[in-house]
């Protein structure tokens, strides 16, 4: 019997298989879990063709569920409402993209980080690099959003590098697309997605990376739960540490995304 083939998606595992979270007192948790979530954030969070709510965030919440064979529903509110949301006991987590950071864990607690989105550099496809360093690229011409983290990034460690800032991320592709700068940095997934629709051409890919620094780019993403409820946060460990185990959370990945991000 041949073996299976590789998949040529790099995934990312967030779960130390030597750590092992304790399985949850089903008795101990809500008969359901309330969720919450967006719609302006695919492939995360959006809503489908048939209206309802769709994405990464939302085939993770369910498989959740399946994992836990606990009952869920599935909200869509704005997210500057998830956290009250928490708070006001209307919802008992929300898995909508919500960064950890210092100043987000003194409104809420967050289960292990399940996803980071990396930040990328993309060149057009025939260039000659291989690989990126600041001496590599000291002559090329990187495209970046203006007053991002990507931005901050370029400018403390390739500062020899001739940095092009643009309003936004559609404006930025477009100038590689044309030839206008010779590399673009910016978010990997929303890079990623670029890459693999008709917008691009074909035009480019990735080169070099990921960058990872969290003190710039994050720590990733968490689900979200109101502060002190351990039980549950505990319960959602155990959960995405099956999942990584089984496979689930491969399979969903490789779903989402398609062009590895990594």
């Amino acid at each position: 019997m041949s073996p299976s083939p590789v998949p040529s998606v790099a995934v990312p595992g967030f779960w130390d298989p030597k750590r092992r979270p304790d399985r949850p007192d089903i008795t101990r948790l809500p008969t359901q879990i309330r969720f919450v979530t967006t719609e302006d954030y695919p492939p995360f969070s959006f809503r489908g063709e048939d209206g309802r709510p769709a994405g990464f965030n939302v085939d993770i919440a369910r498989a959740i569920c399946s994992e836990l064979a606990i009952t869920c529903t599935l909200e869509i509110m704005p997210f500057d409402e998830l956290v009250a949301a928490l708070d006001d006991g209307k919802a008992d987590a929300a898995i909508a993209g919500i960064a950890i950071t210092p100043a987000s864990r003194e409104q809420v607690d967050f289960t292990d980080r399940y996803f980071r989105s990396p930040a990328r550099f993309v060149s057009r496809r025939g260039d000659s690099l291989t690989s990126i360093t600041p001496v590599s690229i000291a002559s090329k011409t990187v495209g970046v959003v203006g007053g991002t983290a990507h931005e901050a990034f370029l400018r403390d460690f390739f500062a020899e590098t001739a940095i092009r800032s643009f309003p936004d991320a559609d404006a930025m592709r477009e100038a590689l697309r044309k030839g206008d700068v010779d590399l673009v940095f910016g978010d990997g997934v929303q890079l990623a997605l670029w890459l693999n629709g008709t917008n691009s051409e074909g035009c480019c890919a990735f080169v070099g990376g990921p960058f990872t620094e969290s003190l710039y780019f994050g720590e990733g993403m968490g689900i979200a739960v109101k502060r002190g409820n351990e039980t549950l946060r505990q319960s959602l460990n155990y959960a995405f540490a099956q999942l990584w185990e089984e496979g689930v959370y491969t399979d969903l990945y490789l779903r989402w995304f398609p062009i590895s991000v990594y």
